[in-house]
């Protein structure tokens, strides 16, 4: 027989600390658990497993009358231990010779319990048989899990638990920066460990980029919080390269494994087979997330053969070193950055670190020169979106080109491969840069060479530094005459000619573009960059006044790129016949040029082209008498020039254009209001500028609220927060001040820049001032 000792929940320890974030997860997995007897929580070591599991049971207690049972098995290191651990945390005393799975049966028979199996990774079949069976015969429980990997039981919900929201981008404010639960975790623990500590306008980049080299993962956060009585956040971030040397004081009275960062991944690692275990390693080379073929391609040898490669990536996914997402019809994997340091580790030590990622190299030259033979045409738009995902693979093998001996040509080779990615995409910059490298280390004449001069030329001219461009190209030129290559010197007399166009010098430019047109019409073969040359000559067209001949030749080269499913030269065909329509004053017929145009480049990311639409949007909107809209799409465009170089190729004929347009908007606004629209096209997303230059939305007013309307605005709380602010109090001595929460007044702030539509206290403050003024 067995009895209970205890009936209320049992082995729930309080919270010693605040628990931030997961409002998501906790209401999922509450869902969850209404749905479904057993839900396990899965994911990597430290991402915050058992603490969210105790969150939620805190949440359910009063949901079952018999209670709730927390069964730590992090110390059962005997699977057949599991059932005993169980009763021990029950208290139920066994007084006879039955098997423990028959009296746990019995003993919870009818009752109306939560189990939680905390922990289970290292004693998975157990644990699960041991849920199975309790599940099986009684139905009034219900179990949480957590583990590693899940239990593999039938009608298991495998709940998989991601680390903590990390803002993008550093440019946030503090309270921007707030919003994300890494940042408000790191700041909470940081001011336990240092009273004062708070996230402000000096460190709030430094924060954000400690978040975002940790992965958001809540245990390195934490241990990291802990240097800061030693360091600064900015020391932290500088010594992360040694991670598992830095983060090592955790709680002492916390598990041995999470005491510190290596302890947690050591016991991922254990948990793995062999192959397992070599599988993590190699994979550590992939800088972002790859998918199985690639897998295969790099990894495969020595001991590994693609079967070993399958099962393995699937026994990484399960036991959450490797976690998996969906891109459209694929699915592609990727390593946290802790996860990657440890098995760069594992594998230098097995000494493959070079001849991996000289096979990674390979890999990413062979799939970069695919996409350079077979993106002209209707897999342009696949391929382009396979080299925006393979990006970070291919900088860490040109890294490798260029840092290791003797692989200078094969750089030169990839970075010339990527042409679609530099201009197709519009990452001109990072094109400029790699292709001048491989220029920089590969000086010997050669077809690479001569192929990667007028490819650098091209980017050149892209960014408006044409006189650049024309060196490089003349270069280019002797070169690919001197190597006897017809193909790149029909490329090289064609953007040179576009140079030249953009120099005003269209007594040079009119020979070259027509020799090159001459040779292409000849070899037949119109590739995406050929396709230009119908652009640039219908630039020197209605330069020279042929209006007529212009429409013809953007016409023929809309007509072959349809032929032949060609997408990326078709967006720049029609944002040129948009400009020329916008040019004689056919106003609807341009933005349907745009519209097309501005559709078609986004299926490529292209964050060159985007703005250009934008651009000329703009003009067509203040020729139509709507400066609003223009003032927003100028603020749109605006932003996205910085990353590219000059504004419209640094053509004067365009930049003209572009002047008068912004004077006329300025004009028809007024100086305020045309800031203020400018300001809200500078703040659209990607995806609202988007719409917005499309037609589909628009943005609310950005007009400033006047003080006066503070009342209706804010509530009268908001208001007593707001002064404060404006006075320059921290949100600690504001939560002082008023007697409420540090976290209330951080709730308040962010609220009221939202209905501002602010972005700083700077602005608050100065909102608040003219109030005092009137």
């Amino acid at each position: 027989m067995a009895k209970m000792l205890r009936r209320d929940s049992v082995g729930l320890p309080s919270e010693m600390t605040s628990f931030v974030g997961r409002r998501h997860e906790t209401a999922g997995i509450k869902r969850a658990l209404s749905n479904s007897r057993l839900v396990t929580l899965t994911g990597v070591g430290g991402v915050g497993k058992s603490r969210l599991a105790l969150h939620v049971v805190g949440e359910l207690r009063r949901a079952f009358p018999d209670g709730v049972c927390l069964v730590e098995l992090a110390n059962v290191h005997d699977p057949v231990e599991v059932p005993s651990a169980l009763m021990a945390e029950l208290g139920v005393l066994v007084q006879s010779a039955r098997d423990d799975e028959a009296v746990l049966v019995d003993f919870l028979a009818d009752k109306r319990m939560l189990i939680v199996l905390d922990n289970c990774e290292h004693v998975l079949e157990a644990a699960g048989k041991v849920a199975h069976t309790l599940l099986s015969a009684v139905p009034g429980l219900r179990v949480l899990a957590t583990s590693q990997e899940p239990l593999g039981i039938a009608a298991e919900h495998v709940w998989p638990v991601s680390p903590l929201t990390v803002p993008r981008t550093t440019r946030s404010g503090p309270e921007g920066a707030r919003r994300f639960e890494a940042v408000r975790l790191f700041e909470d623990r940081a001011a336990a460990a240092v009273p004062g500590f708070t996230l402000s306008e000096d460190n709030a980049k430094a924060v954000i980029r400690l978040c975002q080299r940790l992965d958001g993962v809540p245990l390195a956060l934490e241990l990291a919080a802990v240097r800061v009585r030693m360091l600064s956040v900015e020391q932290i971030l500088s010594r992360l390269e040694h991670r598992f040397d830095l983060l090592t004081a955790g709680n002492r009275a916390a598990l041995p494994r999470h005491q510190t960062l290596r302890a947690a991944v050591d016991w991922s690692y254990d948990l793995c087979t062999e192959q397992e275990r070599v599988l993590w390693a190699r994979c550590s080379v992939f800088a972002g997330d790859f998918d199985l073929d690639t897998a295969e391609c790099v990894c495969a040898g020595d001991g590994l053969g693609e079967e070993e490669i399958f099962t393995g990536i699937a026994g990484l996914v399960d036991k959450s070193v490797l976690a998996r997402e969906d891109h459209g019809s694929l699915v592609r994997y990727h390593m946290l950055e802790t996860i990657r340091q440890y098995g760069a580790e594992r594998l230098a030590e097995a000494g493959e670190q070079d001849r991996l990622r000289r096979l990674h190299r390979d890999c990413y030259l062979q799939l970069a020169e695919q996409a350079s033979v077979d993106s002209h045409g209707h897999r342009q738009v696949e391929w382009a979106k396979r080299l925006r995902a393979e990006w970070p693979n291919a900088w860490e093998a040109l890294e490798y080109c260029f840092t290791a001996p003797g692989e200078a040509m094969d750089g030169l080779r990839l970075a010339s491969a990527l042409a679609l990615y530099w201009v197709g995409c519009g990452r001109v910059r990072d094109g400029r840069h790699w292709l001048e490298k491989a220029l920089a280390t590969n000086p010997e004449p050669s077809q690479e060479r001569a192929r990667a001069l007028w490819q650098t030329g091209w980017v050149a001219f892209l960014q408006g530094d044409n006189a650049a461009s024309v060196g490089l190209l003349t270069e280019a030129r002797d070169l690919a005459r001197q190597v006897s290559d017809e193909t790149d010197l029909t490329y090289v007399l064609q953007f040179l000619g576009g140079a030249e166009t953009f120099l005003n010098n269209l007594d040079r430019a009119m020979p070259l573009l027509s020799d090159a047109l001459s040779r292409h019409r000849r070899r037949g073969q119109w590739t995406a960059p050929a396709l230009i040359i119908f652009s640039q000559l219908a630039r020197v067209a209605m330069m020279e006044g042929r209006v007529g001949d212009a429409v013809d030749l953007l016409n023929e080269g809309k007509a072959i790129c349809a032929a032949q499913g060609e997408r990326w030269a078709l967006s720049w065909t029609a944002w040129n016949l948009g400009v020329v329509r916008w040019e004689i004053g056919q106003h609807a017929e341009a933005a349907a040029e745009l519209h097309e145009s501005l559709r078609t480049m986004e299926e490529f990311d292209d964050q060159l082209g985007i703005p250009f639409c934008m651009e000329v949007f703009g003009w067509v909107a203040i020729a139509e008498d709507d400066p609003r809209r223009a003032a927003v799409l100028f603020g749109a465009a605006g932003r996205r020039w910085q990353a590219i170089g000059k504004p419209l190729f640094g053509f004067d004929r365009l930049l003209n254009w572009h002047t008068q347009a912004i004077e006329r908007t300025r004009a028809a606004l007024g100086e305020r209001a045309y800031r203020t629209a400018e300001q809200r096209g500078a703040q659209l997303s990607s995806q609202e500028a988007f719409a917005f230059a499309l037609g589909e939305q628009v943005p609310p007013p950005a007009a400033e609220p006047k003080p006066e309307d503070a009342p209706a605005v804010l509530t009268k709380r908001e208001r007593q927060v707001a002064e404060l602010v404006a006075a320059g109090r921290t949100n600690r001595e504001i939560a002082d001040a008023l007697v409420i929460s540090r976290r209330t007044v951080d709730s308040h702030v962010d609220h009221i820049l939202a209905k501002l539509g602010f972005s700083t206290r700077t602005q608050v403050a100065a909102w608040l001032a003219k109030d005092q003024s009137a």
